[in-house]
């Protein structure tokens, strides 16, 4: 075939040029002629040209920090940048350098939010150290929330004792500051701190239609009557999480009330400080009257008692769904839990000794039908007594977390081979969890 003259002098010129002089050239035709396609691809690069809902929507995904430098890059990004609803969700941190090693917020940013976006929050959460200078600044900053109307509101410490340290006045004053402006309070979840009951009081007259949750942990100065006072006035409240001593079978019954809406999730943090604590017991008639109210709430228990202190406990049938020890528990406790928490669904044990649980968790399998998750810690279970289990339980325990060493081989199984046993009674493949070498 015989070659076009064009294509044949063109070729030749551009195999005797260098490759430095080859790129130059197209560079050259590149810049000289571009493609509408290249045209199209750097008008879709120039971010300062980004429509502001987009600009908004990927500033609600950088960090604080992140989003603070990028308002500096135009106009446009700035005006986003204090957009009201980039600021409807904060989380004040507040930590001092001599005694925490978490980042703060700066300064300058909050005295910003306190003058530009007060009265845009709706979602706020105060962390703080165990500094008693970053609880009193969380005070001042709830003190000038006056313009604000929060759906929730978390008061965090990250160690004690952080709000405790304060005087009561000077803590209640700033908290009433925002129950009496916030008419719209959905969420509240405040711990260790010295909140009272005339301050519930407050929460209550100015949000009893919309609180739907209330969390309070470690707050000594509320009483009983306090939460009852709640339970009566705040008939939407869908979730509670309590210490165990503000349970009554008064409270129970009026959140059994017809005026109550069904209750979703009760949480009670069962804790002794000192061994030897006195706990109340709460009367099975109060626990049916909860559950037929509301067939479906979810109780969950955390308990971190001393052996000596269960005996109130786990006595009379009790509607328990979730439940987890954080101390040792005697293998007396956890066969009445087999016997009375039939609607036990999640069991976290931490240890218990070094008496195997083998009749313990039968019993458990056999009277809890509806468990679908088991941890076991610092305990010991016969192989074939866990075998057992889990085919009693068969493919409904979705999740099992055992530690290789709670397992003890026998004459029937041993560690080698009991991964397929429970694998094939549970559908899928299991293998019990390693203690890590490192």
């Amino acid at each position: 075939m015989k070659r076009v003259k064009g294509d044949e002098e063109e070729c030749n010129s551009t195999s005797h040029e260098s490759p430095p002089e080859v790129c130059k050239k197209v560079r050259k035709q590149l810049s000289e002629e571009p493609d509408e396609e290249d045209v199209q691809c750097d008008r879709g690069c120039d971010w300062t040209q980004l429509p502001q809902e987009i600009v908004l929507h990927i500033f609600q995904y950088l960090p604080l920090l992140d989003r603070a430098f990028a308002s500096q890059v135009c106009r446009g990004w700035n005006e986003a940048f204090h957009m009201p609803e980039l600021w409807r969700y904060f989380e004040f941190e507040l930590n001092q350098p001599t005694s925490s090693y978490l980042k703060a917020t700066h300064p300058d940013l909050i005295k910003q939010i306190i003058t530009r976006h007060s009265n845009h929050l709706q979602y706020v959460s105060f962390k703080v150290d165990s500094s008693t200078e970053s609880a009193e600044a969380a005070c001042a900053i709830l003190s000038q929330l006056v313009n604000c109307s929060l759906k929730t509101l978390g008061l965090i410490s990250t160690a004690r004792p952080s709000f405790m340290e304060l005087p009561k006045s000077h803590f209640i004053s700033a908290l009433t500051v925002v129950f009496v402006n916030s008419k719209s309070l959905s969420s509240l979840k405040i711990d260790d701190t010295p909140v009272d009951d005339p301050s519930l009081k407050v929460l209550v007259a100015n949000n009893s239609d919309t609180l739907k949750l209330l969390k309070m942990s470690s707050c000594p100065h509320v009483s009983p009557a306090g939460i009852l006072c709640v339970a009566d006035q705040c008939h939407g409240l869908r979730e509670l999480a309590l210490n165990y001593h503000l349970l009554s079978d008064e409270l129970l019954l009026a959140l059994s009330s017809e005026k109550h809406v069904h209750l979703e999730h009760l949480r009670i943090d069962v804790v002794s400080d000192t061994p030897g604590q006195h706990f109340h017991a709460i009367k099975k008639s109060s626990w049916e009257a909860m559950v037929r109210h509301s067939p479906k709430f979810n109780l969950v228990m955390y308990f971190f008692l001393y052996e000596d202190e269960f005996g109130p406990f786990f006595c009379e049938e009790t509607p328990v769904t979730h439940l987890y020890f954080g101390r040792s528990v005697s293998k007396d406790v956890l066969g009445r839990v087999g016997l009375h928490c039939p609607r036990l669904v999640e069991l976290v044990v931490c240890a218990n000794g070094l008496r195997p649980l083998d009749e313990e968790l039968i019993r458990i399998a056999r009277h809890c039908t509806q468990l679908s998750t088991l941890g076991l810690g610092e305990c010991e279970v016969s192989c074939s007594a866990f075998v057992e289990f889990v085919k009693m339980c068969g493919r409904r325990l979705s999740q099992l977390s055992i530690m290789e060493e709670v397992l003890i081989p026998d004459q029937k199984y041993t560690l080698d081979d009991i991964h397929w046993e429970v694998s094939k009674h549970l559908g899928r493949v299991w293998f019990p969890d390693m203690m890590p070498t490192w």
